[in-house]
């Protein structure tokens, strides 16, 4: 019997979450699991109450042409990060695992080097998330360990005070 190791257990969970996201641009799942148990999972869609862009048929960012990476303020979603973190008690998320992946909409297929955006990042880092593990094929991943890649080397500070 070939048994399919934890990390892909764990992110082929997270695809099945991605299919609920309503995102025409990026859509994304997430599981937050804790001690081998999920604590709660999260897709990327607008907030509770409020029209979806896949209701709308449109995307704001891509119909402003907004570089991947940029404006995040002009999403109309909250990301399915800060929804599994949102659906969790600190208590549970402090030291856990978030896997993660992301698919095109258009093509339903994997988005390899995908991440979490800078909003995302301090939202893991406040709640305590250890280590990220991120799908890049159907059977490769990569992992983030959170205090190492995020807090130590702080992406958010200019050049010269990082290196000054």
């Amino acid at each position: 019997m070939n048994r399919i190791d934890k990390e892909n257990y764990y992110l082929d969970i997270a695809e099945t979450v991605l299919e609920r996201s309503t995102c025409l641009r990026r859509c994304y799942g997430a599981i937050i699991v804790q001690h081998d148990e999920i604590v709660s999972t999260g897709y990327n869609g607008a907030p509770r109450g409020r029209k979806n862009c896949a209701d709308l048929g449109m995307c704001t960012r891509e119909t402003l042409n907004i570089p991947s990476g940029q404006r995040y303020e002009l999403c109309r979603s909250v990301h399915a990060e800060a929804n599994a973190i949102i659906s969790a008690a600190r208590s549970e998320v402090l030291g856990a695992t978030l896997y993660m992946v992301c698919k095109d909409p258009k093509t339903g297929a994997l988005i390899p080097e995908s991440t979490s955006c800078s909003m995302c990042r301090r939202l893991i880092i406040n709640a305590g998330i250890s280590r990220l593990v991120i799908r890049d094929t159907p059977d490769s991943y990569r992992v983030v360990d959170v205090q190492r890649d995020w807090v130590e080397q702080d992406d958010s500070l200019p050049q010269l005070v990082q290196h000054g």
